[in-house]
């Protein structure tokens, strides 16, 4: 059983920088691929990334292509998520999970991001 928690949260001015932490517990973390999905208030859980457990393959959702970047440490039991030319609608809670037989599970308690204009 993995188990996640997010890091690196914070506020920043819009056009900044941060980049968020995934650290995994337990020996599995490598054999499944990740995702990164955020929450803003009043919306919906969304997806924002995925990268395959290899590290070799990621995808992303069309608003923060070219601005965020997903990267993975294996070794480490870490995931990233860099996350640059930040903009106020990126405010969010950001959460990680792995994606398993039934689905994306395992959620971290998330780390709220908001950027300021």
């Amino acid at each position: 059983q993995v188990q996640l928690v997010e890091s690196g949260g914070g506020l920043v001015q819009a056009g900044g920088s941060l980049r968020l932490s995934c650290a995994a517990s337990g020996r599995t973390f490598s054999r499944y691929a990740l995702g990164w999905f955020r929450q803003a208030p009043g919306k919906e859980r969304e997806f924002v990334g995925r990268i395959n457990w290899s590290g070799g393959v990621r995808s992303y959702t069309a608003s923060v292509q070219g601005r965020f970047a997903i990267s993975r440490d294996n070794a480490k039991n870490t995931a990233y998520l860099q996350m640059n030319s930040l903009r106020p609608e990126d405010t969010a809670v950001y959460y990680c999970a792995v994606e398993g037989d039934r689905g994306w599970g395992n959620w971290g308690q998330g780390t709220q991001v908001t950027v300021s204009s």
